[in-house]
């Protein structure tokens, strides 16, 4: 008797990884409370951002370089200075309906 093979829905597969990077950008306390800090006070120097999160200028440059390459902030450069916001749309998508869809039945 011939088992079946099952088929991996391969269409799905660059969906998982674009969403996989996001939430391992979000996956770690230091860069919540980044996105916590910018969601309550908006665009930010970096200069500011290192105070309030007690942190060297370089470590911090390191959570912000994750969550910039994973879309979750926009970064505006002003002379020699970087400020970061939240973007908004990107955070939306991630927390949607249209995420949520693909782990719903067809049924529902």
């Amino acid at each position: 008797m011939k088992e079946e093979i099952q088929l991996q829905d391969i269409s799905l597969d660059e969906e998982f990884e674009k969403y996989e990077s996001k939430f391992k950008a979000m996956a770690d306390k230091k860069r919540l409370q980044i996105m916590n800090i910018l969601t309550q006070n908006g665009s930010m120097c970096v200069c500011d951002l290192a105070p309030m999160m007690d942190m060297a200028q370089s470590k911090l440059s390191y959570h912000l370089k994750i969550l910039l390459d994973a879309n979750i902030i926009k970064k505006e450069t002003r002379g020699t200075w970087s400020y970061y916001e939240l973007n908004q749309n990107e955070l939306n998508r991630l927390l949607s309906h249209e995420l949520c869809c693909i782990f719903k039945p067809p049924s529902c």
